[in-house]
Formats: structure tokens, C-alpha cells, sequence
């Protein structure tokens, strides 16, 4: 069996397999979407204005042209980065809170109005570092 180690925490690839599958089957109440929605503007919002506030930053170091091209480079790398991770599908929600979670976005508290269920499996997705 082959057995990948994440951070101190040991899942295999067949049971990380199961748990997506279990995961991406999770049905979302009403209110829950609710929460959810609140929870996912306010990380995209505050990683949107971190990222602002690097690139205001890195403007006033440009000095020549090669400060420019890497510049872009920078933030074509980070838009690819924020599209993909800002992903609103029923399916994979709980994957990409336990990703804002772990990167700091969001806090766990930010998602009270979650079933106890989605919030120990966030919590423990952030904690694997999956």
C-alpha cells in the first residue's frame, strides 16, 4: 500500500480518496449556504486586499524593466493561484475552507453556522495540510 505522510499526521492515499468522495457528497442547508457564502467573501476579500496591499508595495520598486516583466509575472501567478483556489461548488467547499483555514484566511469561528460535522472535517483538513 502506498502511504503518504502529510505534516505529523499519516493518511493513506486510499483513505484520503474515501474522505473526498465522502466529502464531495456533503449536502449544504440553506442556512448553511448562507454562512458559506459570508465566510467565502470575507477570505477572498481579505486575501484580494493583502494582495493589494504587496503590489502597491512592489510598484514603488521598480527601477527597470525587468522589475516590470517580473512583476507581472507575480501577479499572473497569483491570479492562477486565486481562481483556482476560490472554488464555490458544493463538492470540494470543505476543501477550500480547510485551505483558507490552514493559509490563514479564515478562522474556524468564521464558519459557525456549519454543522458540527463539516466544521471537524475542516478542521481537520486544515490540520492535515492536505
Amino acid at each position: 500500500m502506498i502511504r503518504k505522510t502529510y505534516h505529523r499526521h499519516s493518511l493513506t492515499l486510499t483513505n484520503y480518496s474515501n474522505l473526498r468522495k465522502n466529502v464531495s457528497e456533503t449536502i449544504w442547508s440553506e442556512t448553511e449556504k448562507i454562512v458559506a457564502d459570508r465566510a467565502f467573501k470575507k477570505a477572498y476579500d481579505c486575501e484580494i486586499t493583502s494582495l493589494m496591499n504587496v503590489i502597491r508595495q512592489k510598484t514603488t520598486e521598480i527601477a527597470e524593466i525587468g522589475d516590470l516583466w517580473r512583476l507581472h509575472d507575480f501577479l499572473s501567478a497569483k491570479r492562477h493561484q486565486i481562481d483556482g483556489k476560490y472554488d464555490y461548488r458544493d463538492g470540494v467547499l470543505i476543501f477550500v475552507f480547510a485551505q483558507l483555514v490552514q493559509e490563514g484566511w479564515l478562522q474556524v469561528e468564521d464558519l459557525d453556522g456549519l454543522t458540527t460535522d463539516k466544521l471537524s472535517k475542516i478542521s481537520a483538513l486544515a490540520r492535515v495540510g492536505f
